[in-house]
């Protein structure tokens, strides 16, 4: 008989975290989140100051087959006026029964917080992972991108759940963009520079001071998307202290007017193909080596932020971040590059992208249901 059982404990938790490794040890493709990280995750990130999440664990006996988290985000519904909950860090064996039983766990745990619709998955919010893959199964996920079976499209939308929108991931190959696109490049900075605007690689020397600024720009940018919530100081600071540990000046570029940052773009080397090789996500005894060993051999980069913001968009800002950072992996011989995610109606970074010769290869859901 199945049971579900609230995450209470340290080796609740220990468990939660350790599931997805047993379910996927047979998947080629798989990349284990490393256990330091996901712990801190959900006892000390900084989300917790203003938002809830309950864990649920899914039991056949003492096998563990299914987790879920139920997410009560606070700040989201103050921002947009609303009463929704969210799932997240949804995995599980391919069985309706246990599927249907996480889940009305996470709706009987919501409805009690008068929340009246579930969004998800989304661990924990917009601003971290989110969405699950329904296309590009051939291709392992890069740094700070869910995976899953294919089979859980079928389990989610069993339970009642549907579309809500689609966020992209666009793949550029190892030659990049065609000369063509590389000279429009240059007429449309050329341009840019005319109207005193310039792009830069960030200042490492006064990284506070810039990311002070690109917290500005990044809450006005991303103000009209779907699902935003603008991220607090303290969330902004912990998310640029982890990305400066594997920042590349190379790949992060701001795009400034008389001195102030109208826009940036930020591109992390893929480190999956790192963690990849870091059994069940844990540094010691032997992971810790693995990742200084092989961290050099990484081939790939994620565009994971590109934001312009209002006044500033429809003048070729946005293709010429996305390009420069793209001439630069191209310059450094790596063999791949991934910008993700979008949202799919999000047209004018769509087109920047696809403008330079950027292939949409994955696509990702989030869903809703009404309880």
């Amino acid at each position: 008989m199945i049971q579900i059982k609230s995450i209470t404990s340290e080796n609740g938790l220990t468990a939660f975290i350790d599931f997805p490794h047993d379910l996927y040890k047979d998947d080629p493709n798989y990349v284990p989140e490393l256990f330091i990280a996901q712990r801190e995750l959900f006892t000390k990130h900084p989300f917790h100051e203003h938002s809830t999440v309950q864990c649920f664990l899914a039991c056949d006996g003492d096998k563990v087959v299914g987790r879920i988290a139920a997410i009560l985000n606070n700040r989201h519904n103050q921002y947009n006026q609303a009463a929704e909950g969210f799932f997240g860090f949804f995995d599980c064996v391919n069985d309706q029964i246990v599927a249907n039983l996480l889940f009305a766990a996470v709706a009987e745990w919501l409805e009690e917080r008068k929340v009246t619709k579930i969004i998800g998955p989304t661990n924990f919010s917009f601003n971290e992972t989110a969405g699950l893959l329904i296309e590009g199964f051939e291709f392992p996920p890069v740094v700070m991108m869910p995976y899953n079976a294919s089979f859980y499209q079928n389990l989610i939308e069993s339970t009642g759940f549907t579309k809500k929108l689609d966020l992209l991931a666009f793949r550029f190959g190892e030659n990049g963009y065609e000369d063509k696109s590389v000279r429009l490049l240059d007429q449309i900075q050329e341009r840019l520079r005319r109207n005193r605007i310039i792009l830069r690689k960030i200042d490492l020397k006064n990284f506070k001071e810039e990311a002070i600024s690109i917290r500005e720009v990044y809450n006005k940018a991303w103000d009209k998307n779907t699902g935003f919530v603008p991220m607090t100081n303290n969330e902004f600071d912990h998310i640029t202290k982890e990305l400066k540990m594997i920042l590349d000046p190379d790949f992060c570029h701001v795009a400034e007017q008389d001195g102030i940052i109208v826009g940036f773009a930020l591109a992390i080397p893929d480190f999956n193909q790192v963690l990849k090789k870091v059994k069940r996500g844990r540094l010691l005894p032997t992971g810790l080596f693995k990742i200084l060993w092989n961290r050099k051999k990484v081939s790939g980069i994620r565009i994971i932020l590109l934001g312009v913001i209002d006044g500033y968009r429809k003048m070729g800002i946005e293709a010429c971040l996305y390009g420069t950072i793209i001439k630069e992996y191209r310059r450094k011989k790596l063999k791949y590059a991934e910008a993700s995610w979008t949202l799919e109606h999000n047209h004018l970074i769509n087109n920047a992208i696809t403008a330079i010769k950027g292939e949409a290869y994955k696509k990702y859901r989030i869903y809703e249901k009404s309880i």
